[in-house]
């Protein structure tokens, strides 16, 4: 295991370097169909592919994740919904553990049955605190995980929770709206946040347009996610 991936991401912090990454669902995405996603990846100024999601209805991750890396050299790190969305074809995970709730199964439960497998892997393991925002509707993450998303108007919540995770060793901070969010992560919260921790933060839900994109980062965002924009409309990224 290296820390090549998560060296990255914190030297684009401190450069105030802009990285984005797209969010592949393997329930969204047929086999068939990932070249030619992979091909408008290739031609975008993508950072980063993550492999995940809340459900896995499929038994297909790591011929996915082969398929992905057989058309780019892009790092594809996993994004992974619970204990059993594990591969060791992909270059990293983010090991999230989510914060926001307080559900034990998704605060350290499913980390310690699959921290064995882990250890027998050659992935980069970024320990990631990971937060639920509010998003104008119950998301398939807070619904599956059985937990309540910070509110969108209590951003000292945020702050609070991202510290925390900060603190007891996390590298990473991810605040997401979950997929199809209505409403993006506010900047007023992204920004406290940005204000009282030092480890990069990962924006992800409800993005959709380039001036959104640029929000989230002038907020404080270190890298952007796009998940459900992209599955709806595979020409999203020329215009980011």
């Amino acid at each position: 295991m290296t820390d090549k991936i998560i060296s990255h991401i914190q030297q684009a912090k401190n450069n105030n370097q802009q990285l984005l990454a797209i969010l592949l669902d393997p329930d969204k995405l047929a086999l068939k169909d990932i070249s030619d996603r992979i091909l408008k990846i290739n031609t975008s100024k993508i950072d980063y592919i993550l492999v995940g999601g809340s459900l896995l209805f499929t038994n297909n991750l790591d011929a996915f994740i082969l398929e992905v890396k057989k058309y780019t050299t892009i790092p594809v790190l996993l994004f992974p919904g619970n204990a059993i969305q594990i591969s060791d074809k992909a270059d990293g995970i983010l090991f999230l553990s989510l914060l926001s709730g307080r559900n034990p199964e998704y605060l350290v439960g499913n980390h310690v049955i699959v921290a064995p497998l882990l250890k027998q892997t050659n992935l980069e393991i970024i320990a990631s605190s990971y937060l639920l925002i509010e998003s104008g509707r119950e998301t398939t993450a807070s619904y599956i995980s059985n937990t309540k998303p910070i509110p969108r108007h209590k951003p000292e919540i945020a702050m609070a929770t991202a510290l925390a995770g900060e603190m007891m060793g996390h590298k990473l901070t991810y605040l997401d709206g979950g997929s199809g969010a209505q409403k993006r992560v506010p900047s007023e919260l992204i920004q406290l946040v940005r204000e009282n921790i030092q480890n990069p933060i990962i924006v992800g839900g409800g993005i959709r347009s380039n001036e959104q994109l640029q929000t989230a980062y002038k907020a404080g965002a270190t890298m952007v996610v796009i998940g459900t924009a992209f599955e709806n409309d595979s020409e999203l990224l020329t215009n980011l």
